[in-house]
């Protein structure tokens, strides 16, 4: 099972490499934006013709083609069931590695999760180490997760967003706090859409917008 594990991954590497101009005797678009994109749990354990008993359908599709229609691309996959975060992420850093290798820009690349997907794209920040690369985490702290997650470090160009009804996502300042890793820059957005957790499952401009801004390295968010 590991080795068709190690198989999978180094195909999809490849696959990554391939569709977006890496391979060998290319030139590199040093301008363009690349999008690592983490989905939800629901996602990951469910088909995506099921709707959500409370928060319906997860528009994972809708989500990754808004982002495509503003020139990103965009890397994202269904996640196999119970996915380990923190392997997940360290293949994940894998993949970025090898487009740093390649010549692109760490502040070209970002790293978007929600729900589940944010805690994976916490641990590629951690893991990763690099202070200019953006991420954006979505729906995904809570109070406890400084005692019960420890391991977590934020680095990079951090923006948090969560929604003032769901009580999955707080406000992640204790985590920066605590982090021990350099972050350039740090902000974070609380939305009122009232959809409690099942904001993150919509193709909501509300959090949609600010994640291409982040991307595109408006920090301020103007």
């Amino acid at each position: 099972m590991k080795q068709f594990q190690k198989l999978f991954f180094a195909f999809l590497l490849v696959f990554l490499l391939n569709n977006t101009g890496f391979s060998q005797g290319k030139t590199i678009n040093k301008d363009q934006r690349y999008i690592f994109f983490l989905h939800n749990k629901f996602v990951e354990e469910n088909d995506l013709n099921i709707a959500h008993p409370e928060y319906g359908k997860a528009e994972y599709n809708e989500i990754l083609e808004s982002f495509r229609k503003d020139n990103f691309i965009v890397f994202s996959e269904k996640r196999k069931k119970n996915t380990n975060a923190s392997d997940y992420a360290e293949k994940v850093v894998k993949q970025i590695k090898t487009f740093l290798k390649k010549g692109v820009s760490p502040n070209k690349i970002i790293v978007i999760g929600t729900s589940k997907g944010g805690y994976i794209a916490q641990y590629v920040s951690t893991y990763l180490a690099n202070p200019d690369v953006n991420f954006v985490f979505i729906g995904c702290f809570r109070d406890v997760d400084i005692e019960e997650i420890p391991d977590i470090n934020f680095c990079g160009n951090i923006l948090t967003i969560y929604e003032k009804s769901d009580i999955y996502g707080v406000s992640a300042i204790r985590r920066k706090e605590t982090s021990k890793l350099k972050i350039n820059h740090f902000k974070q957005i609380e939305l009122n859409t009232n959809l409690k957790h099942g904001f993150l499952y919509k193709a909501l401009d509300e959090w949609i917008v600010p994640c291409k801004k982040w991307a595109n390295g408006n920090y301020e968010l103007n």
